[in-house]
C-alpha cells in the first residue's frame, strides 16, 4: 500500500503567520496599557509633587503662627508682671490705682491675639497633616504602577489608581 501524502508545509506557514498575528494584537494591547500606566503615573507624580509643595507651606505657616503666638504670650506675661508691680505700687500708694487696670485690658488684647495666633497654626498644621497622607498615598500609587509595568500585572495598576484616587481624595481635602 501506498502512503497518502499530505502536503503540511501550507498549514505550518498558516499556523505561523497566525500565531503572528496575535502577537502583534498582543504587542498593540500591551503598548495601549502601558501608555495609560505610564499617563497615570505621570498624573501621580504631578499631585504628589502639588501635595508636597502644599504640605509644605501649611507647615512653615503653622510653625510662623506659633511663633507669633509664643511672642503674644510672652508679651502676655510681660504685661501681668507690670500689672501687679502696678498693684503693689497702688498698695504703697506710689500709684494711682488706673495705671493697674490699663495692663490687666492690655494683657486681654494680647491674650485674644495669642489665642488666634494659636488657632491659626492649628489650622495650617491639620491642613498639613492631610496633605502629607495625599502625598504618601500618591507616592505609594506610583511605586505600585512600576510594579505593574515591570510584571505586567493590570490588577495591579489598578490597586495603585485606588490607592491614587485615595491620595486624589486627601488633596482635595486639604485644599
Amino acid at each position: 500500500m501506498e502512503e497518502i501524502e499530505i502536503p503540511t508545509e501550507h498549514l505550518t506557514e498558516t499556523i505561523q503567520e497566525k500565531v503572528e498575528e496575535e502577537l502583534k494584537k498582543e504587542e498593540k494591547k500591551e503598548t495601549g496599557w502601558s501608555m495609560y500606566v505610564a499617563i497615570s503615573t505621570a498624573f501621580m507624580a504631578v499631585f504628589a509633587a502639588i501635595s508636597g509643595l502644599m504640605a509644605g507651606h501649611h507647615s512653615n505657616e503653622a510653625l510662623i503662627e506659633q511663633i507669633k503666638a509664643s511672642d503674644q504670650w510672652a508679651y502676655y506675661q510681660a504685661k501681668g508682671i507690670k500689672g501687679e508691680i502696678k498693684s503693689l505700687e497702688v498698695s504703697l500708694s506710689k500709684a494711682a490705682p488706673a495705671d493697674a487696670e490699663k495692663y490687666k485690658k492690655e494683657q486681654e488684647e494680647i491674650k485674644k491675639q495669642a489665642e488666634e495666633a494659636q488657632t491659626e497654626s492649628k489650622f495650617h498644621l491639620d491642613k498639613h497633616i492631610i496633605l502629607s497622607r495625599a502625598v504618601t498615598l500618591f507616592q505609594i500609587s506610583i511605586a505600585i504602577s512600576a510594579i505593574a509595568i515591570l510584571t505586567r500585572r493590570k490588577e495591579l495598576w489598578w490597586l495603585s489608581m485606588l490607592i491614587a484616587a485615595g491620595g486624589l481624595f486627601f488633596f482635595l481635602w486639604g485644599l
